[in-house]
């Protein structure tokens, strides 16, 4: 109910929060910041990825976010519906998204999927998995904002079905 205190904590979160959004003043568009980011995201955690490309869009990724916390231009109020001030909060939110992504892609050490680390590939330029090391499913939890996200490992079990090397050359 909306009267329970952890509603109401909610409440005093979510308004601080859109306030501070509001109140930062500056020149940028929640979109501009969604495009800079949407730009790292598909040069360096694409369909193929590299451990420089990982590297340098987690070294820029933060700094694109401590530009949106000093830049930041809502137009409106927070009194009425305000669609760029719902925007503003998901950018945000999808800050943390795009590092854990890469940090994620950086750490798995092979190439399965869609996704194709470079690094690992075969002879002939395939796919090279690693099921010995990444049989897991990856789950990283949230510590906080200043906080590094902790991987937790969920093995897989295959009993029909099993993980195999793609080779699209027969």
């Amino acid at each position: 109910p909306t009267d329970h205190p952890e509603f109401k904590a909610a409440e005093v979160a979510a308004n601080e929060r859109f306030a501070g959004y509001l109140a930062i003043g500056g020149t940028r568009s929640p979109d501009s910041f969604h495009q800079a980011l949407g730009k790292i995201m598909w040069d360096y955690c694409g369909m193929e990825r590299t451990k420089a490309g990982l590297e340098k869009a987690l070294s820029e990724i933060p700094a694109l976010h401590a530009e949106f916390k000093k830049d930041l231009r809502v137009t409106g109020s927070g009194q009425s519906t305000n669609q760029t001030l719902e925007k503003a909060g998901r950018v945000d939110d999808f800050f943390e998204l795009a590092q854990v992504m890469c940090l994620d892609a950086l750490t798995r050490e092979e190439s399965c999927g869609g996704h194709f680390r470079a690094e690992h590939q075969t002879e002939e330029g395939e796919a090279e998995r690693d099921d010995e090391h990444f049989v897991y499913a990856a789950v990283w939890e949230y510590k906080g904002e200043d906080a590094a996200p902790e991987l937790t490992k969920e093995p897989l079990n295959f009993e029909f079905v099993h993980p195999a090397q793609r080779n699209y050359k027969d």
